[in-house]
C-alpha cells in the first residue's frame, strides 16, 4: 500500500477531525482536555503571530485515499534555515504499523525538496507526552538541544524540550 503525502484541503477537514478524535490520549496529554469539535480547524489556522500564513503547511499522509496521519510544519521557524514540526499524529487505528516512521520520512523528503533553504528540522516534546514521543523522535535521528521552555495550555503546565536534526 502506497502512502501519499499532500497538503490538507478543505474537503479533508472532517477526516482530519476524525483522526484527531481517534487519539484522544494525545490531545489530553498536550492540552489537559479531550479533543474539541473544532480542533481540525484550529490545527489548520494556528501559527506564531509573526509568521505569514504561507509559512504554515498541514500535510496529510493518505493510504488508499484514507487519511492515516497528519503533520504540521512551519517554514522558517524559528529562523530562515529551520522548519519546525509542530505535530505528527497517526490515526489510532493505524498506530504500531510503521506509518509514523513512513510519514516522517515523507515529511523530511518534502522539506528537502520543497524548501531548499531549510537545513535543520526542529520540534518540541512536551513532558506530559514524552513517554510516547521521545523514543520515536530519537529513532528518526533527532537529538536534544538541551533547550527547554515552560509549556502551558490553560490549566496544564509542563515543560517542552527541543530536539533538532540536521539535514544533508
Amino acid at each position: 500500500m502506497t502512502l501519499v503525502l499532500r497538503p490538507i484541503e478543505p474537503g479533508d477537514v472532517d477526516a482530519l477531525q476524525e483522526l484527531i478524535e481517534s487519539d484522544s490520549g494525545y490531545t489530553e496529554r498536550i492540552t489537559g482536555y479531550p479533543p474539541g469539535s473544532s480542533d481540525a480547524q484550529s490545527l489548520l489556522m494556528m501559527r506564531p503571530e509573526h509568521l505569514p500564513e504561507e509559512a504554515k503547511v498541514v500535510l496529510g499522509a493518505f493510504q488508499d485515499d484514507r487519511l492515516v496521519a497528519v503533520a504540521d510544519l512551519l517554514r522558517g521557524y524559528p529562523n530562515d534555515h529551520t522548519a519546525f514540526i509542530g505535530l505528527l499524529e497517526v490515526h489510532w487505528n493505524h498506530q504500531g504499523l510503521g506509518l509514523g516512521k513512513a510519514t516522517y520520512e515523507l515529511i523530511q523528503r518534502y522539506v528537502e525538496t520543497t524548501w531548499p533553504e531549510v537545513r535543520t528540522l526542529r520540534l518540541a516534546v512536551v513532558d506530559t507526552n514524552a513517554h510516547v514521543a521521545t523514543g520515536f523522535w530519537l529513532r528518526q535521528g533527532f537529538e536534544p538541544t538541551g533547550e527547554e521552555r515552560p509549556y502551558r495550555y490553560d490549566k496544564l503546565e509542563s515543560t517542552a524540550r527541543l530536539y533538532e536534526k540536521q539535514l544533508t
